[in-house]
């Protein structure tokens, strides 16, 4: 396909060098490109089609990299990347050794903060705006953030810092969901280039001087001003916080765009500019349905047609949960499930539609979710949080405060956990082993297969206190699922094979690679289930039949299910060699996930051979 005028912007310094009657065309151009090269390799489409003009009207406008774009999330930076230097390299996106699907530092000058998790934005931003500030240095911050991003409290806290501030930041919303379509039209575009522009500005300014000598004409004036902007525009919300509000604007109008951020580059202070855009734009499948588009699969890009390989008949972990939790909800009325922003991903959809007065979608809000649940459990409710192991890290406190603290019998139904292949170390579960078992109160499992995955459930929703059930990504080995609700013996390990000299003593998902290299060691494998209350005396019994224990786990090696092994024995007096394998003490970065698992040696291959080198004739 040809992008003529695509192909002749390497950089944004080429992209200001065109006029502004081109710039529709290149953004027809860009969207093009972004279909295409993202049916190719999957990835996010939704977010990043809606967000093109926004991207090119910032690049034309300041003078990035020196200006400081901050992308949250980065779910809508792919038009960014390719006007950056890096569109020849799109077709590796996500891939091992390829481009980073988020923002990412070392990747470009271009990315000036690495992201993934949400609403990080504004605190990093205004942090770049002090520090330019302080440096005598003349530059811009922006940070672009998401509506749903703005429902975290850390995007409130930042803005409630930088109103106070006197620094350059200008705070973008790129609004796609919200309810305001109404006020979007040539009328509030008009009223934004004028509050943004320099007449506005002095007249404001004079006004507030003159009226200055009499305090309550000036009160008055003020009132009368934030009456006739909430009949347009709904920023006083904003102004509070001490931010200039403009918008909302079309963020798919090029000139509007231009004109009003080339009049918000002239003002001083904390700016916020409200832009509504439309998620999938340009792609008639995507705007359709942009949730099933936010991440996809390869697909077809003339029909939208997904070319997903999943295996057939075998239901993913997540899918394990969904219909477990549904079925625990009708056995038991008390049940509630909470998701912060995370239904699809999660699988709650069925559960929201069967019992939507028992689900509760807190928005992005991790740290909410954990205490709301807490209290939901203090009045005798029985709440389930179904999470991402890495967003879970963002509600540690509350798990360890609000929850743990006061042994409150909350699920944790925690997905990805392990690595995650294509979305990277930010949405990596590689830690969640070590900070969840060094919390007293908490019962942590992790399942060998989908069978088990749903016992541990239940064995976790019958348990009076605190716990937490960490599953990895996609399918497991293909087990059938028992519809009954059954419970397992609690800190009971399983032995699955006995052999001799060699134990394996293998956690979650790598009891299967355990099960690979069994029969070549012949080697007693063991599903130890729980890594707290750790199976003891099973521990203490394969130490005492074998000359080498050899733990595996998909998680960090540090303070990991490993970790407790050790530290059971050294409890017990046992002194035993052994050989601990987990992932490296180093961010694993993105691609495909069995080549990273290969990688870190955690594959079949790779514990045969740590397990021969480590083996004694």
């Amino acid at each position: 396909m040809n992008y003529s005028l695509l192909e002749s912007i390497q950089f944004p310094a080429d992209l200001r060098q065109l006029e502004r009657r081109q710039l529709p065309q290149l953004a027809e151009d860009l969207r093009a490109f972004l279909i295409d090269s993202v049916s190719r390799t999957g990835g996010h489409l939704s977010s990043n089609l809606g967000a093109v003009e926004l991207t090119l009207a910032l690049h034309y406008v300041f003078n990035t990299p020196e200006d400081r774009i901050v992308w949250d999330v980065g779910h809508q930076s792919y038009p960014h990347k390719i006007l950056t230097g890096r569109r020849e390299a799109m077709s590796s996106m996500r891939q091992t050794d390829g481009l980073a699907g988020f923002p990412k530092r070392e990747e470009s000058p271009y990315d000036t903060f690495g992201v993934g998790h949400s609403s990080t934005s504004i605190s990093a931003a205004l942090g770049m705006a002090v520090a330019a500030k302080q440096k005598g240095e003349q530059r811009r911050a922006i940070a672009v953030i998401g509506d749903g991003a703005m429902t975290a409290g850390m995007a409130f806290e930042a803005l409630n810092n930088a109103g106070a501030m006197d620094a350059n930041v200008l705070v973008i919303l790129n609004d796609n969901e919200m309810s305001i379509s109404p006020n979007v039209g040539a009328l509030s575009n008009y009223l934004a280039k004028l509050m943004s522009g320099s007449i506005y500005r002095t007249m404001r300014k004079g006004g507030e001087k003159v009226l200055g000598v009499v305090p309550p004409i000036l009160e008055l004036a003020k009132r009368a001003e934030e009456h006739v902007k909430g009949m347009v525009v709904p920023g006083t919300l904003f102004e509070e916080f001490g931010f200039n509000y403009i918008g909302p604007i079309d963020g798919h109008d090029l000139d509007v765009l231009i004109t009003t951020l080339s009049n918000i580059q002239q003002l001083d202070g904390p700016q916020f500019l409200h832009v509504v855009t439309k998620k999938g734009k340009g792609f008639a499948p995507a705007e359709q349905d942009p949730c099933l588009f936010h991440g996809v699969a390869k697909f077809d890009p003339l029909t939208g047609q997904a070319q997903s390989k999943t295996a057939a008949g075998k239901p993913t972990y997540t899918q394990v949960f969904g219909d477990w939790l549904c079925d625990m909800a009708a056995a038991d009325s008390k049940l509630v499930g909470i998701t912060p922003a995370m239904r699809e991903g999660s699988g709650l959809v069925r559960f929201s539609r069967e019992y939507p007065e028992r689900y509760f979608d807190v928005g992005i809000a991790e740290q909410h979710a954990l205490t709301f649940a807490a209290g939901l459990a203090c009045e005798g409710l029985k709440p389930v949080v179904a999470i991402y192991s890495t967003f879970l890290q963002r509600a540690y406190d509350q798990l360890v405060h609000d929850v743990a603290l006061q042994n409150l019998p909350v699920v944790l139904a925690i997905d990805r956990a392990g690595l995650v292949g294509a979305d990277g170390p930010t949405h990596a579960g590689s830690l969640d082993i070590s900070f969840l078992r060094c919390v007293p109160n908490m019962l942590v499992m992790a399942p060998a297969d989908e069978d088990e995955c749903r016992k541990m459930l239940t064995t976790a929703f019958r348990h009076a206190g605190p716990s937490a059930v960490r599953y990895p990504r996609g399918t497991g080995p293909g087990v059938p699922v028992s519809k009954e609700l059954q419970s397992l013996p609690l800190g009971r390990a399983e032995v699955r094979r006995r052999g001799k000299r060699v134990a394996l003593l293998a956690f979650g998902s790598m009891v299967a690679v355990a099960e690979q290299v069994a029969d070549e060691l012949d080697a007693t494998v063991v599903n130890m289930r729980f890594i707290k209350p750790l199976d003891r005396e099973t521990v203490r019994e394969m130490a005492g039949q074998h000359e080498l224990l050899v733990t595996l786990e998909e998680n960090a090696l540090m303070g990991g299910a490993g970790s407790a092994v050790a530290e059971a024995l050294a409890e017990m007096g046992v002194v035993k060699s052994m050989l601990h394998l987990g992932l490296p003490d180093r961010f694993v970065e993105h691609g495909d996930a069995t080549e990273l698992l290969r990688r870190c040696g955690l594959d079949a291959t790779g514990v045969l051979q740590s397990v021969r080198r480590q083996l004694p004739d």
